[in-house]
């Protein structure tokens, strides 16, 4: 898991935030602002100072309330149960958002797009004993009718398949185990 560096809010203009941290974060890195954890992204450094766009109304918010990096970018989760869903421009479901808030989303709200529950038909299109890499298509799930999900060995993977089985599973399952050149 990626380090998370705690800050503070020293100014706020807007949707910018400027962050006061002691050890220097990382330019797009992924913030939670102020104590309603509100969602925002590093645009700028400059020695210990960060400036964050924030992804919801500061309304509210005041210096010296803290900013967490997370320690990651912000990323677009891809993945079986995404066809059908609304997602706002940050990755999250506003369909699932509607469900839990209802039609005015509270700020700091946030829920995956993905569904960690439903369970999924896997097909594995690669076998034990084969050699793959990043990228690699290994299997692949069936959405709807017309869209299949190619399910891919993840960055900076690479080996021979160990276990790979088809069967249901959740998008947080493992599908199959690799085994790399040191033996992990």
């Amino acid at each position: 898991m990626a380090e998370r560096l705690a800050g503070t809010i020293e100014r706020i203009n807007g949707s910018l935030i400027i962050g006061k941290f002691d050890d220097q974060p990382k330019m797009g890195d992924l913030i939670e602002v102020g104590d309603l954890k509100l969602m925002g992204e590093i645009v700028r450094l400059s020695e210990g100072t960060a400036y964050i766009q924030c992804y919801e109304s500061t309304s509210g918010l005041k210096p010296g309330e803290p900013v967490i990096d997370i320690g990651t970018p912000l990323v677009a989760e891809l993945g079986p149960g995404l066809m059908g869903q609304i997602i706002d421009g940050v990755a999250r479901s506003e369909t699932e958002l509607w469900d839990l808030t209802g039609p005015f989303i509270s700020r700091g709200a946030n829920i995956p797009p993905l569904n960690r529950e439903k369970v999924w038909k896997f097909e594995p299109t690669a076998k034990v004993g084969d050699k793959v890499s990043s990228g690699d298509f290994i299997g692949s799930v069936q959405e709807t009718e017309t869209f299949v999900h190619r399910i891919m060995v993840p960055p900076n993977q690479e080996g021979t398949i160990k276990s790979i089985n088809a069967g249901e599973y959740t998008v947080l399952d493992t599908v199959g185990v690799l085994e790399t050149a040191n033996g992990d």
